[in-house]
């Protein structure tokens, strides 16, 4: 039985990708990298709009339990990109969904004045795995049932 980890996404099987992993011992992140080398517009150029950079990676885990993205804290010093967001939330429904089979994709935004490109393989991201709890009023509320990837739990 499988109880939390890491899978390759189909498309990305023959693409030499490595599985996540924790760098230390005691590290609580395991280090997600690019899948592809990936161009992010300078500021200037595209608006400050977010660059989806894939990682050829989805995840499984427990239902009670989400996989939280963090940018490496090497990214804003290095490459100026920052995530727009700071957090990234990876649902355990995400798994296998049909828009996209899961793949985890790290957003950016470039705050420098040049264009950044962001390598195959490079580290961009940090995915620790954490348990959350629910509210007392929860089982009252009527759940939809996934059926997108990024983005598709609601529309705010």
């Amino acid at each position: 039985m499988k109880v939390r980890g890491f899978e390759i996404v189909s498309k990305y099987a023959e693409e030499g990708l490595t599985l996540p992993a924790r760098s230390t011992e005691r590290a609580a992140g395991y280090d997600f990298a690019a899948a592809q080398d990936t161009v992010i517009p300078a500021k200037s150029d595209n608006g400050q709009r977010p660059v989806l950079i894939p990682t050829g990676i989805k995840v499984y885990m427990q239902e009670n339990e989400y996989l939280q993205l963090v940018s490496r804290s090497s990214l804003p010093k290095k490459k100026h990109l920052v995530m727009p967001n700071a957090v990234g939330i990876i649902d355990a429904d995400y798994y296998n969904n049909e828009q996209n089979e899961g793949e985890i994709m790290v957003q950016v935004l470039n705050l420098s004045d040049e264009e950044v490109l962001v390598q195959k393989g490079e580290r961009i991201a940090q995915g620790i795995f954490l348990p959350y709890l629910l509210a007392d009023q929860d089982a009252e509320t009527e759940k939809a049932v996934r059926a997108g990837g990024f983005g598709s739990t609601g529309i705010g």
